[in-house]
C-alpha cells in the first residue's frame, strides 16, 4: 500500500517557521502536485516526506506506518531531482542500475529492470553513453529511469523540468503523465509552474508562506479559488483583481475605485460601500453588442486569440478575445464579463466572499 499521509506536520529552522500544521492524505496511485512561489515550503515538504529533512512536529505515514524517524533509504521512495544527480563517470545503464547493485540484486534481475525502464522511456540506444553525451531531456529521462528500476512505493519529483527549455518542458510533461498512467504509482511533484500543476495533477496543493492556501482538483482550484492569492497564482493570463465597493442589496453591480460599474450575478448582501475585490479572468470577457464601453490600450496577437489591455474609466485590465477583429490601441470596444464566473473577495483578508 502506498498511501502517504501528513498529519499536522510543521517545520522550523530555529525560531523561523517554514511549514505550519500541514495535513494531506494522498491516496494510492494519486498524482499530487505541490505548487507555490519560491520560499513557500514546497521542496522542504517533499524532502520531509523523503526523509531528507527532519520533522519539527506532526506525523508522516507511508502505507499506514509512521516514518518520522525512519531513514530515507528505508522508506522505499524514489526521488527525481532538478539537477538530475547522475554519476558523470558512469554510463547510462550503470547510473540506472547503481542502487540495485548496492542492494545486492541478482544480475539477471538488474538487467531485466534496466531494459524495461529503458523501453518505457526510449533510452534503449543510449545505455552505453555517458551523461555528458546526452541532452538535458535525455539526462532527465535517465534520472527517471533510475527511479523506475527501483520499483518504489512512490515517486517524488522536485522541480524536475526547471532546467529544460520551454519546448522540451512540454514534451517531458507529457512523458511524466504517460509514465504515471502506465505505472499507476503514487507520485508527488513539486513545481512553481502553475501550468505543470494544472496539466499533471489529480489534485493540487497550493502552498503560501508555509500554509495550505487551497487543496483540490485543478478545475476546482481554477474555477473556485479560495482567496486572491490562489486566484492570482493559478491561471494564465493572470486574473484581473480590481478594487471595488458594494452598492447595496438592491444592486446587481459593484463600483470600481474610479466610479465605473461592473455587473455581478446577484446583489451582494454586504452593506453599500463595503470595500471588496472584484475578480474576473481575462478569458471570461466577450465582445458583445451591449455591455461596457472600453478603450483598447494594448493588443498582443497570440495566434487564435488576442490578449488585450483595455481601460474603463481610469481602470485598466486584461481581456482575451477569440475573434479575429483587427484592433489597435485607441479603439473603443463593447465588452461583457461572464457574470456567473465573476468572483468577489474580502478587501482586507483576500478570502473569497461566497
Amino acid at each position: 500500500m502506498s498511501e502517504i499521509t501528513l498529519k499536522n506536520v510543521s517545520k522550523r529552522y530555529g525560531q523561523v517557521p517554514v511549514l505550519n500544521d500541514i495535513s494531506i492524505a494522498i491516496e494510492e496511485g494519486e498524482f499530487v502536485v505541490l505548487v507555490g512561489p519560491s520560499g513557500c515550503g514546497k521542496s522542504t515538504l517533499l524532502r520531509m516526506i523523503a526523509g531528507l529533512e527532519d520533522i519539527t512536529a506532526g506525523e508522516v505515514t507511508i502505507g499506514g506506518k509512521v516514518v518520522n524517524t525512519m531513514p530515507a533509504k528505508q522508506r522505499d521512495l524514489a526521488m527525481v531531482f532538478q539537477s538530475y544527480a547522475l554519476y558523470p563517470h558512469m554510463k547510462v545503464a550503470d547510473n540506472m542500475s547503481f542502487a540495485l547493485k548496492l542492494a545486492g540484486q541478482p544480475k539477471a534481475e538488474i538487467a531485466a529492470r534496466v531494459k524495461e525502464a529503458a523501453d518505457i522511456l526510449g533510452l534503449e540506444n543510449l545505455l552505453d553513453r555517458l551523461p555528458r553525451e546526452l541532452s538535458g531531456g535525455q539526462r532527465q529521462r535517465v534520472a527517471m529511469g533510475r527511479a523506475i528500476v527501483r520499483n518504489p512505493t512512490a515517486f517524488l519529483f522536485d522541480e524536475p523540468l526547471s532546467n529544460l527549455d520551454a519546448k522540451l518542458r512540454v514534451k517531458m510533461r507529457s512523458e511524466i503523465k504517460k509514465l504515471h498512467q502506465r505505472l499507476g504509482k503514487t507520485m508527488i511533484y513539486v513545481t512553481h509552474d502553475q501550468t505543470e500543476a494544472m496539466t499533471l495533477a489529480d489534485r493540487i496543493v497550493v502552498l503560501h508562506d508555509g500554509d495550505i492556501a487551497q487543496l483540490g482538483t485543478p478545475l476546482e482550484v481554477y474555477q473556485d479559488p479560495a482567496s486572491t492569492f490562489v486566484a492570482g497564482f493559478i491561471g494564465s493570463p493572470e486574473i484581473n483583481l480590481l478594487d471595488a465597493k458594494t452598492l447595496g442589496s438592491d444592486k446587481s453591480e459593484i463600483e470600481l475605485a474610479d466610479g465605473a460599474r461592473m455587473p455581478i450575478a446577484a446583489p451582494s448582501p454586504l452593506p453599500a460601500g463595503t470595500p471588496i475585490i472584484y475578480g474576473v479572468r481575462p478569458q471570461h470577457f466577450t465582445i458583445a453588442p451591449t455591455g461596457l464601453r472600453a478603450e483598447v490600450v494594448l493588443v498582443e496577437p497570440i495566434g487564435d486569440s488576442q490578449d488585450l489591455v483595455v481601460r474603463i474609466g481610469e481602470t485598466e485590465f486584461s481581456v482575451v478575445i477569440h475573434n479575429h477583429a483587427i484592433l489597435s490601441p485607441g479603439d473603443t470596444i463593447t465588452i461583457a464579463p461572464d457574470i456567473d464566473k465573476a468572483l468577489l473577495f474580502d478587501a482586507k483578508t483576500g478570502q473569497r466572499l461566497r
